[in-house]
């Protein structure tokens, strides 16, 4: 059996019938920037956000410090974050001549609010939770804390789109909402993407603006800005995959259950079902003893894995400069030799899923 982590050639084969008419149409329109494609999307994303304003970018990277810098982050902030998500978080923070202040995390692999207070300075000017795996930090506690010392939150929403905590959709709760479209997301285009989302009506004007070079219109430029906007054929893609994405996190969500009910818990840790998260599986990452011997195991018998981040941030050779070593972060360090990523991808099946399960499993005894 052949069990490949991801399965994009599988989604296209299941879907050119309906999107080619719809990657033609928007071809022979000749509109390739811009217009009416990308004007839909951001509307739809910021109705499923329950935001008021949503802004497309061309990465979800983009988004976070286009997001930062209308927040007022600049050259010498501070910027409270965890030192295990991808590496786009933290280098959005020092883009823009700001310093990432790393804060521990939680089993669950998010960060850990209790520590957040102790981190705040004089120097601190956002807080930058990371929604990991499609699972949403504990925002009413780190909003809590930020309305204490009035400090704006952004969250890197680039795994959760759909997810929820405590009935409130990731991006809604906090300043800003910044999210991926990378083919790898449950919501994906077919290159990079990205947005944002902001009940902001002045940011999202000038988060528009900035994505567009800083344009006021064809011949005006008030201020100067990047080349951030979305492709038109993209912004398609997305409209289109935004109706399937009910289904899509349901189909996830389901295969994550077979797991939670055939992994043997007394060898493998995993996020489970809880009452006050609606997790969208953005990734199954279990945390395992001998991952790295697992992770050959499962090779030799067809199944595909990966590890997300056998590095933390803070280790990283371009993190040198802050001078933090290792034992800084005792629980996202012990997590990066522990965890180990399983498909969970809508195109899984069940018998798959037992399958693998019964790897693991087979593997620790």
């Amino acid at each position: 059996m052949k069990i490949p982590y991801v399965n994009l050639s599988l989604q296209w084969q299941q879907e050119k019938k309906e999107l080619l008419p719809l990657i033609d149409q928007v071809l022979s329109k000749g509109q390739f920037v811009g217009g009416e494609e990308v004007e839909i999307f951001e509307h739809n994303i910021s109705k499923l956000c329950e935001s008021n304003f949503g802004v497309s970018f061309n990465s979800g990277t983009d988004a976070l410090i286009v997001g930062l810098h209308l927040l007022g982050v600049s050259p010498g902030d501070e910027v409270i974050t965890p030192p295990n998500s991808f590496i786009a978080s933290t280098s959005a923070i020092t883009h823009l001549g700001a310093v990432p202040i790393f804060v521990d995390v939680l089993r669950d692999q998010n960060i850990d609010p209790s520590k957040i207070e102790k981190a705040i300075t004089k120097k601190t000017k956002a807080i930058m939770p990371v929604h990991l795996t499609g699972r949403m930090c504990r925002m009413d506690e780190i909003m809590s804390i930020a309305n204490k010392y009035s400090i704006p939150v952004i969250e890197d929403a680039a795994q959760a789109i759909g997810s929820k905590f405590k009935g409130h959709i990731s991006g809604s709760i906090s300043d800003v909402g910044c999210f991926s479209g990378h083919p790898l997301k449950n919501l994906n285009a077919f290159g990079d993407a990205g947005f944002l989302v902001t009940n902001n009506k002045d940011l999202a004007e000038s988060a528009k603006l900035m994505s567009n070079h800083g344009l006021k219109n064809r011949d005006e430029v008030n201020s100067f800005g990047f080349v951030s906007r979305l492709d038109t054929l993209q912004a398609a893609i997305l409209n289109y995959h935004l109706k399937n994405l009910d289904k899509v996190i349901s189909k996830r969500r389901e295969n994550a259950l077979v797991y939670i009910e055939n992994l043997d818990s007394s060898n493998v840790y995993f996020n489970d079902f809880q009452e006050e998260y609606f997790d969208t599986y953005h990734t199954f990452v279990i945390q395992v003893d001998r991952r790295d011997e697992l992770k050959e195991f499962l090779e030799l018998k067809g199944i595909g894995s990966s590890i997300h981040y056998p590095i933390p941030i803070h280790l990283q050779p371009a993190s040198a400069k802050f001078n933090l070593k290792e034992g800084s972060f005792p629980i996202t360090e012990t997590q990066a030799k522990k965890i180990l990523t399983l498909p969970i991808n809508q195109y899984v099946t069940e018998n798959e899923i037992k399958y693998i399960s019964d790897m693991v499993n087979n593997f620790f005894k």
